[in-house]
């Protein structure tokens, strides 16, 4: 064989070998990383695998933008706007629907520890943004008449009170939902494996690039804005979110008062119960039961856990002696970090 013939044979060879390793690596997963804001300033990362690496960051821009566009009580003419200024509404979107359906659901099983018409009650603690009264109870019992989930009627297309003044805000849920908008749109564009993050709140379904369960962190509650990782957990299709008040207080007659405040009576709620994690089949639950935690107590939330099979809890509090401890429901057992050690 001459020596041109060699050549054309291992050029041949070559390209052979260069295309099948094109085509290997074409068909390898690849992780597609999104970052932005929404809500105002909050962040979010979204992280799925696509072969074909596809980039939704406008896609998933649009669907936050229609969802404020339903629910920030800062955008003047969103539909939760139109029902604060008028006690009524007709939806614009499916955001409102889905969010005033899932809040009845926590409402009737947290007797009321979660409720997004108390807004009124934390504005007068001074923890919200309207102005604080330094409340007594004379002005507490004038507020509770503007709350109170179950005074809100509506259908899948609009909703009403006949309270006047009576506001709804979805604050303490509004980001699970985000995350589950986003995720639900991920999964129709068949991705099967993602994470979703706004704000600290989570959604994961699949595996990472790695192949591994994602591991999604629970910050160690300190009062100072350091925080640093205390736990982690395997998130495997659920949600998962994290509400704590060991961050947010106020000096009142010289107490230090929780930024949670119980609908129901009113008052803040003084808790041994530092952070509740709660993990739920989507986002908007596992946020608004980790909120109705945060009222409700240690015991109340360890209750809510073992007779909700759904739902799993990691909760962090505070013992006798003011030390750190934690209670982690059946489901989670063996699935966290320290546990893992």
């Amino acid at each position: 064989m001459d020596k041109n013939k060699k050549s054309r044979i291992y050029l041949i060879v070559l390209m052979i070998a260069i295309f099948a390793v094109y085509t290997y690596r074409q068909n390898l997963p690849r992780q597609v990383h999104v970052t932005g804001t929404t809500m105002g300033t909050i962040a979010y990362n979204v992280k799925y695998i696509d072969k074909q690496a596809r980039q939704f960051k406008p896609q998933i821009d649009s669907l936050l933008k229609d969802f404020n566009q339903s629910l920030s009580t800062y955008i003047p003419n969103s539909d939760v706007s139109v029902f604060n200024k008028t006690g009524k509404v007709t939806f614009n979107f499916p955001y409102f629907y889905d969010v005033l359906e899932a809040s009845k659901v926590i409402y009737e099983s947290t007797q009321g520890a979660f409720d997004p018409t108390v807004g009124p009650l934390i504005d007068a603690w001074g923890f919200g943004e309207g102005e604080m009264i330094g409340p007594d109870s004379t002005q507490v019992d004038s507020l509770l008449q503007y709350v109170g989930f179950d005074k809100v009627d509506f259908t899948n297309t609009k909703a009403e009170t006949t309270i006047p003044s009576m506001k709804l805000s979805f604050s303490a849920i509004a980001k699970g939902q985000a995350i589950d908008v986003v995720a639900d749109w991920l999964a129709g564009q068949d991705i099967a494996n993602y994470m979703v993050e706004i704000g600290g709140e989570v959604r994961a379904k699949g595996e990472n690039l790695e192949g591994e369960t994602w591991t999604i962190g629970i910050e160690q509650p300190n009062e100072q804005r350091i925080g640093g990782l205390f736990d982690a957990i395997q998130l495997q299709d659920q949600g998962m979110a994290t509400s704590g008040n060991y961050r947010n207080f106020r000096i009142v007659n010289g107490k230090k008062v929780a930024h949670t405040i119980d609908p129901v009576t009113g008052y803040p709620k003084m808790q041994t119960l530092l952070s509740a994690t709660i993990l739920a089949p989507n986002c908007m639950l596992a946020d608004g039961y980790a909120t109705a935690c945060m009222v409700m107590g240690l015991e109340g939330s360890k209750n809510l856990v073992e007779t909700h099979p759904e739902l799993e809890g990691y909760f962090i509090y505070a013992d006798e002696n003011g030390e750190m401890v934690t209670y982690i429901s059946t489901g989670l057992k063996g699935k966290t970090l320290k546990d893992a050690k």
